[in-house]
């Protein structure tokens, strides 16, 4: 009994009429369950000229036997507003490095934008078109539907002042403290007296919250304090855009996050185009309206940020997510 009870009541002894009835029967072949297969449509082609002649520096980035513009479809979903900037076919070479070739992507007004990309695609070269110190070999950039390639000198200076410019490092004159540092634009542009230029000051400072740093070093000031000190001075002449150049570089984690949500909180407040130039992609989801994807001198893909997170290109779906797969690689 002890050995039927483990073994069963069909070992060692032949099947029972009683131990059938038990037996499940087995479903047809064409009734039993299947999982779902999954499929995975091809992307479609990209509209390119196939005789286009390709810079062999864009060649280099591109593997053997793939076209190198097959995943920018140049899809640019609307974004809801008018642009404040706009690239329109701009091709920029250094040599017979091609940087930009072809570019056409529009910054919209009133929303916080991010240009991203991999490493060394051209991200910082485009802030430079926008302010007039690179000039496009082919095509035009146009700020408020205004030629820069085509503004004269005076007129170039004046558009200058519709921007405001956090760049990489901070880019504080390391002989001024900071309330000198951020009172220089306001000093070099405008016929302001010292009351007034103090007031701005003071107040950009408290909202970035350096009140009790004016009289602080570029030196006795830590990373974060020194992209704050240039936050400030990027807003002091009340600028219609501002450009960030790789603001998180260098920083940690957490600052980097208070440094998005900074920069959210001023945006609120002041409104404008705010354009970030990055490659980072946790400050992407924090703060962004706006995205622009650029590889190879070109858009793969543009339009809100909540739609290019969900977007079927698989170039983009990669580089969003951070996924060693894909098409994008070491070349």
């Amino acid at each position: 009994m002890a050995d039927e009870q483990r073994n069963g009541p069909s070992w060692g002894k032949p099947l029972q009429p009683e131990d059938m009835e038990r037996a499940p029967e087995e479903a047809p072949a064409e009734e039993r369950p299947t999982e779902p297969r999954v499929t995975y449509e091809p992307e479609p082609e990209p509209e390119v000229a196939h005789d286009e002649e390709i810079p062999d520096s864009i060649k280099a980035q591109t593997r053997e036997g793939e076209h190198p513009y097959r995943w920018h479809l140049g899809r640019k979903r609307d974004h809801g507003s008018s642009d404040a900037v706009e690239f329109i076919d701009v091709k920029k070479a250094f040599g017979r490095n091609t940087i930009l070739n072809g570019l056409n992507l529009g910054i919209p007004e009133n929303q916080i934008s991010m240009i991203l990309g991999p490493s060394g695609t051209g991200k910082s070269v485009c802030i430079k078109h926008m302010v007039g110190l690179l000039y496009p070999d082919e095509g035009d950039v146009l700020v408020h539907g205004e030629s820069v390639p085509n503004m004269a000198d005076d007129e170039l200076f004046e558009m200058r002042k519709k921007f405001g410019v956090l760049f990489q490092d901070g880019a504080l004159f390391g002989s001024m403290n900071v309330f000198d540092n951020t009172a220089f634009p306001l000093r070099q542009h405008t016929d302001k007296g010292e009351e007034e230029i103090a007031e701005i000051v003071n107040r950009r400072l408290k909202e970035v919250g350096l009140a009790g740093a004016v009289d602080k070093m570029p030196n006795e000031l830590s990373g974060g304090m020194r992209k704050r000190a240039g936050f400030a001075r990027a807003l002091v002449l009340d600028p219609d855009i501002v450009l960030f150049d790789e603001p998180d570089s260098g920083l940690d984690p957490v600052r980097t996050a208070l440094l998005c949500e900074l920069i959210q909180e001023v945006h609120e407040e002041n409104g404008g185009a705010y354009t970030v130039i990055t490659h980072d992609i946790m400050s992407a989801r924090r703060v962004a309206d706006f995205i622009a994807v650029l590889w190879k001198g070109r858009i793969v893909e543009s339009g809100p940020a909540s739609e290019l997170f969900n977007s079927d290109n698989q170039f983009v779906r990669q580089f969003l997510s951070g996924e060693a797969q894909g098409p994008l690689g070491m070349e």
